[in-house]
């Protein structure tokens, strides 16, 4: 839990009444790989924080190929935010992609946070742009570089994911393909 606090802590100040409450609507959940956060279909009922292992966000294209959307991990908030918040079904996956350990509260017990602590829909907002800009930095070089250039961006910016993840989806994730990331990986090695 003291990961958990420290992180919001980050976002704002809240007291040990406040802190007390958090703590009890929280409870702890293991993710066994490949188990899934949330599905495609069904609607997301549940926000975690990450204390330890990896989760990504995917889809499926028209072909049938999964395309990794995002990686998640330790000390971050994983959540399918739209659908959560819209209570409608999800069009995405979220998946441990190593055995996950987190923090997690049910929608019911979120909701609760949110209209009684005064300063926690603030809180959440700050987390919510951080995320945003997470996801914008992301989105940018996708566009505008070469694979070697975004795979070298993507181990300067998840040096440890390089070994914690199957290369198919770090691929996927770079929008190229295994064997392409395979000749990158020997070029720069």
């Amino acid at each position: 839990m003291d990961k958990l606090i420290a992180y919001i802590l980050q976002f704002g100040n809240l007291n040990r009444q406040q802190v007390n409450l958090i703590t009890s609507k929280a409870r702890e959940k293991r993710l066994h790989k490949q188990d899934y956060f949330s599905e495609a279909e069904k609607i997301p009922r549940q926000v975690g924080f990450i204390l330890s292992g990896v989760i990504r966000v995917f889809s499926y294209n028209e072909k049938g190929e999964d395309i990794t959307r995002f990686f998640i991990t330790e000390n971050n908030f994983v959540v399918d935010l739209d659908h959560f918040s819209s209570g409608f079904p999800a069009t995405g996956y979220v998946q441990a992609i190593t055995d996950c350990d987190l923090i997690v509260f049910s929608q019911a017990d979120w909701n609760e946070l949110s209209t009684t602590i005064a300063d926690w829909d603030p809180i959440i907002s700050k987390i919510v742009s951080k995320t945003l800009l997470h996801k914008l930095e992301r989105i940018s070089p996708l566009v505008a570089e070469d694979a070697t250039t975004r795979y070298l961006a993507f181990l300067k910016k998840y040096p440890q994911l390089a070994n914690r993840v199957p290369l198919s989806y770090v691929a996927s994730y770079l929008g190229i393909t295994q064997s392409s990331l395979s000749r990158i990986r020997k070029k720069i090695s």
